[in-house]
């Protein structure tokens, strides 16, 4: 198995946690708190940074983003200085360029934001922000030339160009749509980077849209289903209760080699859905029950490990990848309301 490292926000507590990956299973080394309401973080593992969203406290007026820099020995992280945003927290934070440039989702607040990182890992304020409601995450193409921002209530995606000086220019077309009511969630490009993968949060379906690699813009292809049809669940409505509704509740998506998984909170499952050589889906094979209300996950640099989160558990499950199937490894506690997982 890889010695790689394994960070796991738990919002309910404001902490991180640490584990080590080990042919036995994961070694938690160390909890860090007094991240405020962190659910979610960037992770630059050449530097041994990590870029936390927190919330405002009693002794900060303002929700920011927090940097601490990461003992890959002790597994402890040690704030080192924080950026203000008044505008709102963030609910998802990537990085690009090599780990000089942070951006970022903001839900509640409704924008996204572009911002530099200096070699000591200090964010400045944001050098560009863009608008929209309800932003749920954010990721740049490989090259760091263009950006995705994708906002749930209004079903689409924002692409734009990022300049030098970390302006944000619109493609041409400015967005690209996804369904009516589908609340497109998180996103994940191919390897080749030609096919972008949304999940949606009201329907549970994995979005396929066609990029062209040299515009960057993106066109809507089709749709696949990534939620367990015998669970019965109803179309979700926003600002209604999944879970006392039985509703569609999609999360999160990542890609191992060949296959899209697909995380849905209200029964509490993953799903792998294989892809075919022109990038469409195949229609899930199962599904894999896991941690209560699965909002995050992450797959290893190698693509054979997964390690899934629940808001309403208190532990983590690790999973061996073999194609389109989990193997469970083991479970290990981390704290409340565990969110939001990378592996560093």
């Amino acid at each position: 198995m890889s010695s790689s490292l394994v960070l796991v926000a738990n919002a309910g507590d404001s902490s991180i946690s640490t584990f080590r990956v080990t042919d036995a299973g994961l070694d938690r080394l160390s909890v860090t708190t007094g991240t405020t309401g962190c659910s979610n973080f960037a992770v630059d593992v050449d530097r041994g940074l990590v870029y936390a969203s927190v919330k405002a406290d009693d002794d900060t007026a303002d929700p920011g983003i927090l940097t601490l820099s990461l003992d890959r020995g002790t597994g402890e992280l040690t704030p080192r200085s924080r950026v203000a945003l008044p505008g709102g927290a963030m609910n998802y934070l990537s990085l690009t360029r090599g780990g000089s440039v942070l951006l970022g989702a903001a839900y509640s607040g409704g924008y996204g934001i572009v911002c530099a990182v200096d070699d000591d890992g200090v964010v400045s304020a944001p050098a560009a922000e863009v608008q929209f409601p309800r932003l749920h995450s954010v990721l740049a193409s490989g090259d760091g030339r263009h950006a995705y921002f994708v906002s749930l209530e209004t079903d689409l995606i924002a692409q734009y160009e990022l300049g030098d000086d970390l302006t944000l220019s619109p493609l041409e077309p400015a967005t690209a749509a996804a369904p009516s009511g589908s609340g497109p969630r998180h996103l994940a490009l191919s390897d080749d980077e030609r096919t972008v993968y949304v999940l949606t949060e009201f329907t549970g379906e994995v979005l396929r849209y066609r990029r062209d690699p040299s515009t960057g813009a993106l066109d809507l292809i089709d749709a696949t289903p990534a939620h367990d049809p015998s669970e019965k669940l109803r179309h979700s409505v926003i600002d209604e209760d999944p879970r006392e509704n039985h509703y569609v509740w999609g999360a999160d998506l990542h890609l191992t080699d060949g296959v899209v998984w697909a995380s849905e909170r209200t029964a509490s499952t993953l799903a792998a859905l294989r892809m075919h050589d022109d990038g469409s889906l195949a229609e899930p094979e199962g599904f894999v029950p896991t941690e209560t209300q699965p909002r995050g996950f992450a797959v290893s640099p190698d693509r054979r490990l997964l390690v899934a989160a629940g808001e309403g558990s208190t532990t983590v499950s690790f999973y061996r990848v073999e194609g389109a199937d989990l193997h469970l490894q083991g479970r290990y506690e981390t704290g409340r309301g565990a969110n939001w997982v990378r592996f560093a």
